[in-house]
């Protein structure tokens, strides 16, 4: 990974978006035939912070369903859980599929890791709740786009964050996952990997300087140096990571010349570097681009099918 020096500019913050996708569910939103149903619990709170909370629907079963657990965007400064997916919820719970979704710690609450913290920490709480809330704990999935996807990505790679001598009942748990399924991820949020492989002025984000709790003349430090890389899934990958399911909808091209700072901060590079890492591992890693999509184009939330049967083909092996 190159060391060369890089320069974040510490602009105005720009929430990390997926502009064209969402643009697509509101769209889909808007014609669905109704709104989202209320959840079954609401606001549960899964840790000590006040935006540690989560809602989540219950799939009618007899027996122990599995859960998809929905982490928002909005570079982790902005967003909540309120952004779950009408389609992928609906998906989710006709298949006999639970969904959650969470609030956790943003950048002006805490920076890294507590988003990746707080993420992994809902995870075990849904296990230690598993028999009261008819889940099956062997059974857990995350989902999200921009941030929440880099955190699914964190929890899905890193090692098991369990402590089987806490006092805490709840990060006694395993914070492993069956599989993930992504939208608009970074696998890494290294600025100096991002300038080699998107380009432009990817790397200067200013969601990053946030993230990490650093200032302008910390970013070329060994602290930040040790941030990087602490906070960038393709950190963690080993032979015994759960698959990927990645979808992505920037242009594949490069960026142009006159890129603003943050530009391609969602391009499917990223999607093409953790898939060159994880196949030789034989970790299945499921890459789709909105193109791949273009015959369905009639067909509402194709994509979003093969993402929920994505997870229903992993949950059945466990």
């Amino acid at each position: 990974m190159s060391r060369a020096k890089v320069i974040l500019v510490p602009v105005i913050l720009m929430c990390v978006s997926l502009t064209a996708l969402q643009a697509a569910r509101s769209q889909q939103d808007k014609g669905a035939a109704a709104a989202k149903p209320p959840a079954d619990l609401q606001n549960v709170p899964y840790g000590p912070h006040e935006r540690n909370v989560l809602d989540l629907w219950k799939a009618k079963s007899d027996k122990p369903t599995p859960l998809v657990v929905f982490i928002h965007g909005g570079g982790f400064r902005a967003g909540d859980k309120s952004q779950v997916s009408p389609s992928l919820l609906k998906l989710c719970l006709e298949s006999g599929i639970s969904v959650a979704a969470i609030n956790y710690r943003l950048s002006q609450h805490a920076s890294f890791p507590a988003p990746m913290l707080d993420g992994a920490r809902a995870i075990q709480f849904f296990r230690l709740k598993a028999k009261e809330w008819n889940l099956d704990p062997k059974k857990i999935a995350a989902t999200g786009g921009s941030a929440g996807a880099g955190i699914s990505l964190w929890i899905g790679f890193h090692d098991d964050l369990a402590d089987p001598k806490s006092d805490d009942p709840v990060t006694r748990q395993s914070t492993r996952l069956t599989c993930m399924g992504v939208i608009g991820a970074q696998s890494s949020y290294d600025p100096r990997f991002i300038k080699k492989l998107i380009g432009g002025r990817a790397h200067e984000h200013p969601a990053l300087l946030p993230f990490y709790g650093l200032k302008a003349d910390e970013v070329d430090s060994p602290r930040a140096y040790k941030l990087y890389e602490e906070a960038s899934p393709m950190t963690y990958v080993s032979a015994d990571d759960p698959p990927v399911f990645m979808f992505y909808t920037e242009s594949k091209g490069p960026l142009p010349p006159d890129a603003a700072p943050g530009q391609g901060i969602h391009h499917p590079k990223f999607g093409e570097a953790l898939k060159e890492k994880l196949e030789p591992l034989k970790i299945e890693c499921v890459l789709r681009h909105r193109d791949d999509y273009k015959e369905r184009a009639k067909e509402r939330g194709a994509m979003e099918r093969e993402m929920v049967e994505f997870f229903l083909r992993h949950f059945r092996s466990q």
